[in-house]
């Protein structure tokens, strides 16, 4: 796997996320559990998880990435990594097919589809992280588009200058979201104090001030929906 080039991800759905996403909060699932796990073998059988990233200086990145946020997140990273990642065109075709066969099942391979690119951005991500481990360097954790105060609106520049738009067939609406849909692009920061690191190589930058109450998107976040945040702290 090498910095620029689009690699096919190994990666399974995660069904405790998928019922995460559904909203899931232990109640009693029945003939849901196999209809979820339907879902999960459907995905993981059609649908092939790609990604793509690309290394730059600190800087560089940070002209592409408006924000005070994200300025906070890579603060003291000499280098940034741009990646993405996507199920593709076929994941399109897939969601509306089972939507129109049922609404329930959709829901299902909806949340599945979800969860499946989660997971590829996880082996995206630990691949980064295992390369910088290699070089000495630390890695923060994942920052998105649409996190804090960094706009969507940048997703367009942001799949340009990761090579996504080419290598993965990504491209942004006029409202600026992913298409395809189940696609994910995300920031991590790199920086040269190892000892900082968390196990595994990870670390995580600076959070103060972010906070779900002064964050745009908050109304609308999937991650608040699930009781996390993207800074690592109660919402």
């Amino acid at each position: 796997m090498e910095d620029g080039d689009a690699v096919e991800l190994k990666a399974r759905v995660d069904r405790e996320e998928a019922l995460a996403f559904l909203g899931h909060r232990g109640q009693k699932l029945g003939d849901l559990r196999e209809r979820l796990e339907r879902a999960a073998c459907l995905c993981e059988k059609e649908l092939v998880p790609r990604g793509v990233y690309r290394e730059m200086d600190a800087s560089e990145a940070l002209a592409l990435l408006p924000g005070r946020d994200i300025a906070r997140h890579v603060e003291g990273c000499t280098r940034v990594v741009l990646l993405a990642v996507t199920l593709g065109a076929q994941s399109e075709m897939l969601l509306r097919r089972e939507r129109a066969l049922s609404a329930t099942d959709g829901l299902l391979v909806d949340a599945c589809a979800s969860s499946l690119v989660e997971q590829a951005a996880n082996v995206l991500n630990a691949h980064i992280v295992e390369e910088a481990t290699a070089r000495n360097l630390a890695a923060t954790s994942r920052f998105s588009p649409g996190y804090g105060d960094l706009p969507l609106s940048c997703q367009p520049a942001f799949l340009v200058a990761s090579g996504a738009d080419r290598a993965l067939g990504i491209h942004a609406t006029a409202a600026h979201l992913l298409v395809p849909t189940k696609s994910i692009t995300a920031v991590i920061g790199l920086r040269s104090h190892p000892n900082s690191a968390r196990e595994g190589g990870a670390s995580t930058a600076p959070t103060e001030g972010m906070r779900c109450s002064t964050c745009p998107v908050a109304d609308t976040c999937a991650l608040r929906a699930e009781g996390r945040t993207c800074y690592g702290n109660p919402a």
